[in-house]
């Protein structure tokens, strides 16, 4: 449970972290977001 509200903390942070300043750079960063998350989810089924 730690490790997805980690997870969903660094999602919704991580635009305000990497200083986006174009849209896509924005859409790179929740792609990344994006990618943690199911990286994360993977791992938890295990």
């Amino acid at each position: 449970m730690k490790k997805l509200a980690l997870v969903l903390f660094a999602l919704f942070s991580l635009p305000a972290l990497t200083a986006c300043n174009t849209v896509e750079g924005f859409g790179e960063d929740v792609s990344t977001a994006g990618d943690a998350l199911s990286r994360e989810a993977d791992e938890a089924q295990r």
